[in-house]
């Protein structure tokens, strides 16, 4: 795998590991709508086959990670995913200075995301980090989501 700064490309051997950390990761919303949200019923043996995820890991465990999407013209957040244990101590941010040195690298100028209306949690981390929303659409029947990007200067 191919190591970038202090994260770690995943590869096929990983995708298990992707899925525990993402659910864990995501577990905490399940009760706020009603059902799991996206992230944690995704492929991730297509995904790590398919997207960049990056991993940032300590003494051998997962502890956060980054999915991304390259698009036409910007690079796509597809999953942040943070141990539960682990969040509130900068990986978050950490993995954002990525994706915006992997947009540049790959000729990006902005980095484009979304998340569930109902997460408010979430939309005011990435408000406070430069992302603005573009718009919101119904992409599960019944659940709002929130189109966010960010320009890179």
């Amino acid at each position: 795998m191919t190591k970038i700064d202090d994260l770690r490309r995943a590869g096929p051997a990983d995708a298990a590991a992707v899925r525990e950390l993402t659910r864990a990761a995501y577990a905490k919303w399940v009760p706020l709508i009603g059902r799991e949200p996206l992230p944690m019923r995704a492929d991730y043996e297509r995904a790590v086959a398919e997207h960049l995820i990056d991993l940032r890991e300590e003494a051998g465990e997962l502890l956060a990670l980054i999915e991304t999407i390259p698009q036409a013209d910007h690079l796509l957040i597809e999953n942040l995913a943070v141990q539960p244990e682990a969040q509130g101590k900068g990986l978050g941010d950490r993995l954002l200075r990525h994706a915006e040195a992997l947009a540049r690298a790959l000729g990006f100028a902005e980095l484009r995301l979304y998340t569930n209306a109902l997460f408010a949690e979430n939309i005011a981390f990435y408000a406070r980090r430069g992302f603005e929303e573009t718009h919101r659409a119904e992409m599960v029947p019944g659940s709002v989501t929130v189109f966010m990007r960010r320009r890179l200067g």
